[in-house]
């Protein structure tokens, strides 16, 4: 669209209201609203101020203006605003004195991610496809103070069995833990919900390509929906999320993409499917290992190389890493492999066409900010391609029945948040590459996750503490 065909597309639509949102540093959605009569066509040349020192991570209070500049690709009606029909555009953030970017505006940082790639002359589109999973439970508590920290989760269908409650009667139906993979209803009761889902996301123009009940217990899900562009994805991503949360809160069901809520059951992940194309060709497909060329091996390699780095974005969170333990499905060796879920990286085998050559990257999860944790990976990939980095043999065997002497070789993910964050002080040379990433936007998400999350994290007392200690 261009600004007037919005204005039209606006009237057409009987639109009252204009709800204007961005991204902050960390993946969530921020926004506010304008009456239309304020949208106009210099409105997206000129932008809308707001006070950026009030977005955690962004501006310091002396240099706090900002300006939101709505793109008009994104316009789209806002489903879930009921009472008045409502335009939603998403928008970049600029500087209102130079009228650059923001270098630490994610969404600034995908679309340079592009720009940097059709610069190398290597691709001019990078596709990706998300698989961002998440339960949906019946209620979600939890409370911390100087004397006490709790959590709990509650599901109709959660493997753990609380009985009758009020009027309710228990019906029995509900996965057991690690046994959520397919069942039909009534043990799938989130099908309808997960349908209605499907039918807004749709709606939105995200086309959806299949729904299921995930593996967990607890009502995990997952939704797929079609590889877009880098950064269309990204905004996909935010949709996904914004319709996933707002359908399950009409059910009285709260969703979450937090990658490890339960206790001994799986995770969810963020698999990222990914490849490259140049003047509508891929050039993923080849002679090589599972009929991929020399460019995805090497993209491959790059990956692995700096997988270690790639997971403070990808996996963002101390959370993150109570999914990235062995025995769960989470490919914490970092290898390769055709058709084998157990590696870092897969090579989906369902199709020969060259069209559907793509890597699987499955270490991700769905906390992730989606502009920057693909942006990351492409960056990666794009530093194997350019300096041909050999990802070495595949791992082909079941990595998680290998003993510990065949798996010495196989460099793992990190353990903790706090060596995410080490691995990439370490090594991040490879975003700064066409100014992608800025050192400003990495020296800050590194500072904010250790003194917010990592330092906080160490000195809270957990629960599980006091039955291990109270009585020494």
């Amino acid at each position: 669209m261009k600004p007037k065909e919005v204005l039209e597309f606006a009237k057409e639509n009987r639109v009252q209201m204009v709800d204007i949102k961005f991204v902050d540093l960390f993946g969530i959605w921020q926004h506010f609203t304008i009456p239309v009569h304020e949208l106009e066509e210099g409105l997206f040349e000129d932008g809308l101020g707001f006070d950026g020192s009030s977005i955690r991570g962004w501006a310091a209070i002396n240099a706090s203006d900002m300006l939101v500049m709505p793109d008009v690709r994104t316009a789209k009606i806002d489903p879930f605003i009921t009472f008045t029909p409502t335009l939603s555009l998403i928008a970049d953030i600029v500087d209102p004195i130079t009228r650059e970017p923001y270098s630490r505006d994610p969404r600034f940082v995908a679309r340079k991610a592009i720009n940097y790639l059709k610069s190398t002359g290597i691709a001019d589109t990078c596709f990706i496809g998300p698989e961002p999973e998440f339960f949906i439970f019946d209620e979600i508590r939890f409370a911390h103070s100087a004397n006490q920290a709790f959590y709990e989760l509650d599901s109709q269908e959660g493997a753990w069995n609380t009985g009758k409650k009020g009027d309710s009667p228990n019906l029995a139906y509900r996965p057991l833990h690690k046994a959520g993979y397919f069942p039909v209803s009534p043990t799938d009761s989130m099908h309808a919900i997960r349908l209605e889902m499907v039918k807004e996301l749709n709606g939105l123009g995200i086309m959806v390509e299949r729904e299921h009940h995930e593996v967990a217990t607890g009502g995990q899900a997952e939704i797929d929906f079609r590889f877009q562009p880098l950064v269309e994805c990204a905004d996909s991503v935010m949709w996904f999320k914004h319709v996933v949360k707002n359908v399950s809160a009409r059910h009285g069901k709260v969703a979450t993409f937090m990658p490890k809520p339960m206790l001994d059951d799986n995770g969810s992940g963020m698999h990222t499917h990914q490849s490259l194309w140049k003047d509508g060709k891929p050039l993923f497909a080849g002679d090589e290992y599972a009929g991929m060329s020399k460019m995805a091996m090497h993209y491959i390699g790059g990956i692995l190389k700096h997988a270690r780095a790639l997971t403070a974005f990808t996996n963002p969170g101390t959370n993150s890493y109570k999914r990235l333990v062995p025995g769960f499905e989470a490919p914490v060796n970092l290898a390769y492999s055709s058709r084998n879920r157990s590696a870092a990286i897969r090579i989906p085998m369902y199709s020969p066409s060259p069209k559907a050559k793509r890597i699987e990257v499955r270490f991700p999860d769905p906390s992730a900010n989606p502009y920057l944790a693909f942006a990351a990976q492409m960056m990666a990939g794009l530093d194997g391609i350019q300096n041909k980095i050999d990802p070495g043999d595949p791992l082909d065997k079941d990595i998680y029945g290998m003993t510990p002497e065949e798996l010495a070789d196989v460099p793992s993910a990190p353990g903790s948040l706090e060596e995410a964050m080490n691995c990439l002080e370490e090594d991040h040379e490879f975003l700064l590459k066409g100014d992608v990433f800025s050192k400003d936007l990495i020296e800050t998400w590194i500072d904010w996750k250790r003194t917010h999350e990592i330092a906080r994290i160490r000195r809270m007392p957990h629960p599980f503490e006091f039955a291990l200690y109270h009585d020494c």
